[in-house]
């Protein structure tokens, strides 16, 4: 795990932060706001700063829970990360932090893990919005060749330590275009450059994917039933965003919305275009009052 002493220094918004134990984990997790609960659970190799631009549009309107996924950031790891135990995981942190989410939204994987809680019953959220959601198998070999692959990395027990060598030798910025398609800030590259020469941020993205099984996620869409928004970038060059819009075409209440210009980190890019969406989406389900 990354030391809060040293490291937490530069975690965005950390008068926010707070640590839980739940589940059988000690989580960071950050709280805000005031409102009905949105919970924001980031994607894998991110952590809570990953909403730092968007929550503060957001705290007004909401109480927001942002928890470090297990294995990332500040959260310690969780034995066999896979979606029914990221799933039950989060459930005990909420439910530890004496709250029920209404509205929750996740980015690319966390869009995977919110369906997951709602289809297993551990969340009960009145609307779900996905963000550049990782929520079908990829297409072709990639399908079997990622996971596969993250499995190997993880079981050597070198290769998280060695994948952050690496990652420092090669331009982030560059890494980051290449990946996701997105334009980051310096800011926002400081922050991945940090997590990514963390050897122990590293192994827990490597065991999320490892663990992680996407045949699994779409065997829940269609448990499913409430109001599902789902967000893409059109230059999205992590997950297809053809996912969104097929996603959408399976659920009961599904919408998918391509924003162009942007890659798979869209909301790190437009904050305040992600907000008026979300809030727009959320109102129009009766969450929150209308504006004014």
């Amino acid at each position: 795990m990354m030391r809060w002493e040293h490291d937490g220094r530069h975690v965005p918004n950390r008068e926010w932060s707070r640590f839980v134990t739940a589940g059988g984990l000690k989580w960071h997790v950050q709280v805000t706001g005031q409102g009905p609960v949105l919970l924001l659970i980031h994607g894998t190799g991110a952590s809570t700063h990953s909403w730092a631009d968007l929550a503060p549009l957001l705290n007004q309107h909401f109480t927001l829970v942002m928890p470090d996924l297990p294995g990332h950031g500040f959260t310690a790891a969780l034995h066999r990360p896979d979606p029914a135990r990221v799933s039950a995981a989060l459930a005990a942190l909420m439910t530890a932090l004496e709250l029920n989410a209404e509205v929750i939204v996740g980015h690319s994987v966390g869009a995977a893990i919110a369906f997951a809680m709602t289809a297993r019953g551990d969340a009960a959220p009145a609307a779900l919005i996905g963000l550049g959601g990782a929520l079908l198998p990829f297409p072709g070999m990639a399908a079997k060749l990622f996971p596969g692959l993250a499995r190997a990395l993880f079981v050597n027990p070198l290769m998280p330590a060695f994948f952050s060598m690496t990652t420092r030798l090669q331009s982030m910025p560059a890494l980051l275009q290449r990946w996701t398609g997105s334009s980051s800030t310096p800011g926002q590259v400081a922050h991945y450059e940090r997590l990514f020469a963390d050897s122990g941020h590293t192994g827990g993205a490597l065991a999320l994917m490892a663990n992680w099984d996407l045949d699994v996620i779409e065997a829940t869409i269609e448990a499913v039933n409430v109001p599902v928004l789902l967000l893409y970038g059109e230059r999205d060059k992590t997950v297809p965003p053809a996912t969104s819009r097929t996603v959408a075409q399976r659920l009961v209440k599904g919408e998918a919305r391509g924003l162009s210009g942007l890659g798979h980190l869209a909301h790190e890019e437009a904050p305040d275009r992600h907000a008026q969406l979300i809030l727009d989406f959320v109102r129009g389900q009766g969450i929150l009052a209308a504006a004014a």
